[in-house]
């Protein structure tokens, strides 16, 4: 029989093939044309993963073939590839086991001494020659590490060396601001940037066929762009002007294995010169979300092949999780670097004890009556079916957060839930309605006091809290009282915000993180502000206002003052405000037990672990608190 392979295309001519051989084409989905020839289509990358398939098949089988020209050019291409990549797995193998090419170690980091501006960590450093080896690798550290530095820097040297010369970095709109900043930083020169998302479609696409002298030096976009503009992205890839470093932040979002983001980014992978993935969590809920982020790395090699992948699977669901480790390891240990929150030597963090304050008067009255009111209907909840149950006791912790935060925002409605807890005839109701008329909540009044105190030590302070309301009345308080403050605060940034929002936060976060601004204050909510955002340079205290069950949420605002470069000498401080004889305490202690738990398992290469991987302790709460005594 006769292989060739042109283009995209497969086909297997003059056979004389058994019934047998013709089931495997078939579930390989090639097609019989009516020469009865056997033709495959799809993509580059499928045609070449498939093409070495069907080599080996017929060499197991002993079946008699002859190569085309083209298909016998694009197998020598193939396996010289596959020589690269085995090798190039042996040295990065090597070099996470200590053993390496200590002169070539050193050159590196002379580079990196006389063209990076910012001097670099240890860990970066080592980080960064894993990267420059293996040029298209994965970084799973810790949030705080540096990661985007190490990326800059590699980047550096692969441009002097003439292999790159543009920087196209895919993430969430919030990771826009670091990216822009952390390039002038580290490399010492502002670049000439463009911003690939939002807009009007038809003159962003424009910026897709530049000429050398209008071409960008760094290229920014979302996931959600690159799944619009993944047509243009591959031109501009193919582009003789461009050289191009793809770069996927937060990769966690590409995850889910048939995603619309991940097909799209898998799609704009094949035409760069190298890649890199960036991730704190790379294995969020199932070792198959790893499985996306290698194939886009090593798009015509797939470092876990289709059996692998059956066997991680099957391993992983009979729960025998060592040997689908062991697999992975084999794979994938050499192709990623990951630094651990222990390699940072940052300072350890002071967590003070939560100060527990007395509810004022009216505030008090109506969580006392929400909390009753809790209690009786929890008595009905066994005559109720299960998924109502559990709305109703989302809806019903929502509304406790909602009254230790700030009473007036119990007018508001929740979506999925319309349960009265209260008449709206009685005293309650007008207590809700109008409390702004009657008091402020006691823990303003005690951040007023500890405000005046950190403005004569002349100390930025970074407050927190969950709910935009309670945000808005902070702010409007504050600025009452004479202090300067800014608000931060929205949805999830990935999903919602827009690059103009994210260019307004910006503003302000480089604003507050200025020493000499006049802005001392931020006040932000985590599921907007917990993600992408470094505040560590100048702020060093965190007040958490009220808490929630969300540990992603909590360990991530964390970070925000405690991270690389600088946190190494000056001590992080969290304070907590909690109301006496509520449930507040049960909050802190569900997120301290979590977080003892994440940090264990994060320090671990293949642990599963999701930041909300506890994500039914909310139900769990509401057992502790509510469950009927016997």
């Amino acid at each position: 029989m006769i292989v060739d392979v042109v283009q995209n295309h497969i086909t297997i001519s003059k056979h004389k093939i058994e019934s047998r051989h013709i089931g495997q084409l078939l579930f390989w989905k090639f097609e019989e044309d009516d020469k009865s020839n056997f033709i495959f289509s799809g993509s580059e990358s499928d045609v070449i993963v498939l093409f070495q398939k069907l080599i080996n098949f017929f060499n197991k089988e002993g079946l008699k073939y002859q190569l085309t020209e083209s298909a016998n050019k694009r197998y020598v291409d193939l396996q010289n590839k596959n020589i690269d990549f085995s090798e190039r797995k042996e040295i990065l193998k090597k070099f996470k086991h200590g053993e390496f090419d200590k002169n070539a170690y050193k050159s590196f980091n002379s580079f990196l001494t006389s063209s990076i501006t910012r001097p670099l960590k240890d860990h970066q450093k080592k980080a960064a020659f894993h990267l420059y080896m293996a040029k298209n690798g994965a970084n799973f550290s810790v949030p705080g590490s540096g990661k985007t530095s190490v990326v800059l820097s590699v980047y550096e040297k692969l441009r002097t060396e003439g292999l790159v010369d543009t920087l196209f970095v895919v993430g969430p709109p919030a990771s826009f601001g670091p990216w822009k900043h952390e390039f002038e930083v580290t490399l010492g020169r502002i670049p000439k940037y463009q911003i690939l998302a939002g807009g009007d479609r038809n003159i962003r696409k424009l910026e897709y066929y530049p000429d050398g002298d209008s071409k960008s030096e760094l290229y920014l976009s979302t996931f959600q762009t690159v799944l619009k503009d993944q047509e243009e992205i591959i031109n501009l890839f193919k582009s003789v002007h461009i050289k191009p470093f793809l770069v996927i932040d937060e990769a966690h979002y590409i995850k889910q294995l048939d995603g619309n983001w991940a097909k799209a980014i898998l799609s704009i992978s094949k035409d760069c010169i190298a890649r890199c993935v960036l991730t704190g969590t790379p294995i969020p809920k199932s070792y198959s979300d790893i499985f996306n982020l290698f194939d886009f790395l090593w798009p015509n090699n797939k470092p876990i092949d289709t059996t692998s992948k059956h066997q991680i699977l099957q391993a992983e669901k009979e729960k025998q999780n060592e040997e689908a480790k062991l697999i992975l390891d084999d794979k994938i240990g050499p192709l990623f670097y990951r630094v651990r929150k222990s390699d940072l030597n940052l300072s350890v963090p002071v967590f003070h004890k939560p100060v527990i304050l007395e509810m004022n008067k009216y505030e008090k009255i109506v969580y006392n009556a929400i909390e009753n009111k809790i209690r009786e209907n929890t008595i009905q909840d066994e005559y109720n079916d299960i998924e109502l149950v559990i709305k109703l006791r989302r809806g019903r912790l929502i509304r406790l957060r909602q009254a230790v935060s700030y009473t007036g925002l119990l007018k508001s409605a929740i979506e999925d839930y319309n349960e009265l807890l209260y008449d709206k005839k009685s005293d309650i109701a007008k207590y809700i309605k109008q409390y702004d008329e009657y008091e402020l909540p006691a823990k303003i009044e005690y951040i007023i006091k500890v405000l005046e105190e950190f403005k004569l030590k002349k100390e930025k302070v970074l407050i927190w809290s969950n709910f935009v309301g309670t945000l808005e009345l902070l702010s409007k308080i504050l600025k009452s009282r004479g202090f300067n403050n800014k608000l931060i605060y929205g949805k999830t940034p990935i999903q919602q915000t827009t690059v103009s929002e994210e260019e307004d936060r910006e503003k302000i976060r480089n604003e507050f993180v200025d020493p000499n601004s006049g802005l001392d204050i931020l006040i932000a909510n985590p599921a907007a502000c917990a993600e992408s955002i470094s505040l560590h340079t100048t702020c060093h205290n965190a007040i958490y206002y009220d808490l929630s069950y969300n540990c992603a949420q909590y360990l991530q605002s964390l970070d925000r003052i405690h991270r690389v470069g600088g946190s190494e000498r000056i001590l992080a401080h969290y304070h907590f405000l909690q109301y006496a004889n509520t449930f507040e305490n049960d909050i802190k202690t569900s997120l301290e037990n979590k977080a003892q738990k994440m940090y264990h398992l994060i320090d671990q290469d293949y642990t599963i672990y999701n930041l909300d991987m506890f994500e039914d302790d909310e139900n769990n709460a509401y057992e502790r608190l509510f469950k009927p005594k016997n």
